[in-house]
């Protein structure tokens, strides 16, 4: 997790110009057909802020967190709401959200530490509360690009879900990356509804 740390605090500026207009709409409106006007969403590692914001013009009440410091200052200055500096593995909150959006996020986590994060995103959903996850599809796991990653394909993701018996999996759904140039890669989309 350092290196991946390190990575997006070196990288910051770029990383936030690469993802910051990235047409995430589709994806944003699924999330929120599931939860009620007004819902408090958490955006559960933030990078740049594209999506804290979006979530906030929209009428949302929101909370943004990041554990990248550069990132926390771009998305703190361009949503003008301060951003948590704070770890997935310290998420501490109990029934507070009715929405978390991970997106492109956890996916930087081993297949050993997000069992117990996704535990904790439980623990911090309101009852009927809803969760949406991405990851790259397919099935590496470990160091690509100077940061680490774990994909999944709708199986071993299910498979994995097994250990937390409180989610239950709403839909899944595949994606091409929306960047341009990149829409080669595809993603799997998850929407977890604690029970």
């Amino acid at each position: 997790m350092k290196t991946t740390l390190s990575y997006y605090n070196e990288h910051a500026e770029a990383f936030a110009k690469d993802t910051q207009n990235a047409d995430m709409q589709q994806t944003q409106d699924r999330f929120l057909s599931h939860l009620k006007k007004g819902s408090f969403i958490l955006d559960f590692g933030c990078g740049s802020g594209r999506d804290l914001k979006a979530f906030m013009e929209k009428g949302y009440r929101v909370d943004g967190m990041d554990g990248s410091e550069e990132l926390c200052r771009l998305a703190t200055a361009y949503t003008g709401i301060e951003v948590k500096h704070q770890l997935f593995q310290e998420l501490a909150e109990t029934e507070l959200y009715d929405g978390i959006w991970a997106c492109s996020s956890i996916l930087h986590l081993s297949k050993r530490e997000l069992p117990a994060v996704l535990e904790k995103m439980c623990r911090a959903l309101k009852r009927g509360g809803v969760a949406y996850t991405s990851f790259k599809y397919g099935a590496f796991e470990g160091e690509r690009n100077g940061r680490y990653f774990t994909d999944f394909t709708e199986e071993t993701f299910g498979k994995m879900l097994t250990h937390i018996p409180d989610f239950t999996l709403e839909e899944s759904w595949l994606t091409s990356d929306v960047r341009p140039g990149r829409d080669h890669e595809k993603w799997l989309n998850l929407i977890l509804r604690k029970k």
